[in-house]
């Protein structure tokens, strides 16, 4: 594996590459004097040195006979750009995969065109920020490996080509932690997945989840044990391991408060105000009265005399003269009504005509609103969480400092209300009812920003949940430990993005099938989705027959996609009961007799080796695989 990139990202994707899937890395970065960010970049350097030590001492320790902790080796190159020579000096040549992390769009897709000429079965895994772009760069470099190949045009996963932003990679995570207070889920189709550790009162057994993925160690998860947890038992493992804590899967889901659906139009009562509502009300009782009046002096018909009234109402019809003097006051009460008129008709149009546009414009957040998360920033990594947020139906008030950012027309399209100021200055937090919040996630582009805000949010709330996006590894470490201190009772995250995308580029990197990796204790376990045709060990059999305890598990039956990657489902089909085959197109709690045919597509969990075994792959001889 090779990565490329000039920050933050680069460093925690090759110690996400070595230290979970154990691979090979090389990593192309600039001289230590080109970093974007110098404090940051120096100490992911510091980083990556000591785990380049941990390589060391874990082959000592092996060569000593003692247990090693699954690491991959690594070399480091230095290269002020990802230039051809540099890629040659890094082995593209004979590399798996290639990561192109800079911080420049162009210099990525420069890069990546140098290197599927140097290797046209490399799989590439490019960070574009400009989404559209991406799509057509990512169509064209695996047509490019297609015909270098001889595929025919169809190019397989290991020459496959897939473009990440960090924005997209974080957000799942980001939304995960304000719900649920966690970090550690996997997206697959739409739907966000934890894992959960649960531990059962002495001589009972844990309440299972969707799946039961491993039993931690009977000493306890903080040791590790001395045999360590076991991943992915079978059922008569599950029932014998009473009293020991196990680690479930669950969806990530949210139980509070719903905000009141969108309307396509503008209902009639709020297009006026209470007050105006009742000027029209008297003015209109008015004119009733004064044509029943005339139809009472006049004794003409009772249209007509409507009529009459609203003609002199308008001061259309001719003076009443030689007419009875009670025709005479009514026409003059007429006259005098329709001036009174004039006014009200034109403050009804006028407050009409705000109502429709602020119908467009950004919403208040309304009274009573009670909680919701609070989403401070709506950039580029904002505006994903708040569409991610949403498509889970929960409710958000945004705050937003700049009047022109990316994420106003987002939130303008949901219906979300914003609030307009600085969040530093006292008020904007409570304007967005902090104080009756779920919880506050603050995703600005200044670690300080988000820092001054989340100390305010938790003075006037210590027991609101507060997730901050720090860009510093060792920053968001520091604050999320003395925040911990500060407040033990109130749950605390901090989280760089950096942090957060990096194992999906990793996933990307071990193939399209990879969705994520969650950590058991001192293990990993994987998550994949993987077609059932070409795989002897599934097609064919039964789920209880392709269940092989301690390396792979089939969770669950993807209906709505076979061999490609789909659409993210819509927002209000997104969510729905993971049992059963709805939005996602997943079915969950398959029945063991369910024989799995090769125009399946299975998601399933796995150890590193099983997952090699299964998918042909060579397993590497290391400690815990």
């Amino acid at each position: 594996m090779v990565v490329c990139g000039d920050d933050g990202l680069a460093h925690r994707l090759a110690a996400e590459l070595r230290g979970v899937y154990g691979e090979q890395v090389t990593l192309v970065v600039p001289p230590a004097d080109r970093g974007v960010r110098p404090p940051v970049v120096g100490r992911a350097r510091a980083t990556t040195a000591a785990l380049l030590d941990r390589v060391v001492n874990a082959a000592v320790n092996r060569a000593n006979g003692a247990a090693a902790e699954p690491v991959g080796t690594a070399q480091v190159v230095e290269a002020a750009e990802a230039t051809e020579e540099a890629l040659g000096a890094a082995g593209v040549e004979r590399a798996a995969a290639l990561a192109l992390v800079y911080d420049d769009d162009e210099t990525n897709i420069r890069a990546a065109l140098t290197a599927r000429r140097l290797n046209p079965r490399l799989r590439l895994v490019l960070r574009l920020y400009n989404r559209r772009l991406g799509q057509h760069i990512e169509e064209l470099l695996d047509q490019a490996a297609a015909l270098a190949t001889g595929d025919g045009g169809s190019s397989g996963s290991d020459t496959s080509t897939t473009v990440l932003s960090d924005a997209d990679t974080a957000a799942p995570a980001l939304a995960a932690t304000a719900v649920a207070g966690t970090s550690k889920v996997v997206q697959t189709d739409g739907l966000l997945l934890r894992a959960v550790e649960r531990t059962p009162l002495a001589g009972q057994l844990a309440r299972p989840g969707l799946a039961t993925l491993a039993l931690l160690s009977a000493e306890g998860a903080e040791s590790g044990g001395e045999q360590g947890p076991e991943l992915l038992p079978d059922a008569a493992a599950v029932r014998a391991a009473t009293g020991r804590g196990t680690v479930v899967l669950e969806q990530v889901s949210y139980a509070g408060p719903q905000l009141p659906p969108a309307r396509g139009a503008v209902a009639f009562s709020s297009l006026f105000s209470r007050r105006l509502r009742w000027s029209l009300a008297g003015m209109v009782g008015c004119v009733v009265a004064l044509a029943v009046a005339l139809w009472l002096v006049t004794g003409m018909h009772p249209l007509s005399a409507f009529y009459l009234t609203l003609l002199d109402l308008f001061a259309i019809d001719n003076p009443a003269i030689g007419a009875s003097v009670g025709r005479q006051i009514l026409q003059l009460l007429s006259g005098l009504t329709g001036l009174l008129l004039l006014p009200v008709l034109l403050a009804a149009v006028l407050e009409a005509l705000g109502t429709f546009r602020t119908a467009s414009a950004l919403r208040k957040p309304p009274r009573g609103l009670g909680g919701h998360v609070v989403l401070l920033g709506l950039g580029k990594i904002g505006t994903r969480v708040l569409t991610r947020l949403r498509e889970l139906n929960i409710p958000v008030v945004c705050v937003e400092s700049d009047p022109d950012a990316r994420g106003l027309a987002t939130a303008r399209r949901l219906r979300v209300p914003v609030v307009l100021g600085d969040v530093t200055q006292e008020g904007v937090l409570e304007s967005a009812k902090i104080h009756r919040a779920h919880a506050l996630l603050a995703v600005t582009s200044a670690d300080t920003t988000n820092l001054e805000a989340a100390l305010y949010a938790r003075s006037v709330r210590p027991d609101l949940r507060v997730v901050l996006r720090l860009y510093d590894d060792d920053f968001a470490t520091a604050v999320y430990r003395t925040l911990r201190a500060a407040h033990p009772r109130a749950s605390t995250r901090s989280r760089s993005v950096s942090h957060l995308a990096a194992p999906a580029f990793a996933g990307a990197m071990m193939g399209r099938q990879i969705l994520g990796a969650i950590p058991v204790e001192r293990r990993v376990l994987l998550f994949a989705a993987v077609d059932v045709a070409g795989h002897p060990q599934l097609e064919g059999k039964t789920v209880a027959e392709a269940f092989r305890a301690g390396a792979w598990r089939v969770l669950a039956l993807d209906t709505g996609a076979a061999g490609g990657r789909r659409e993210e489902p819509a927002a209000e089909e997104a969510y729905e009961d993971v049992r059963a085959v709805g939005g996602s197109g997943l079915v969950w709690d398959l029945p063991d007799g369910r024989v799995l045919k090769g125009s399946d597509r299975v998601v399933l969990a796995a150890t590193r080796r099983g997952l090699a075994e299964l998918l042909g792959r060579r397993p590497r001889e290391r400690a815990g695989a």
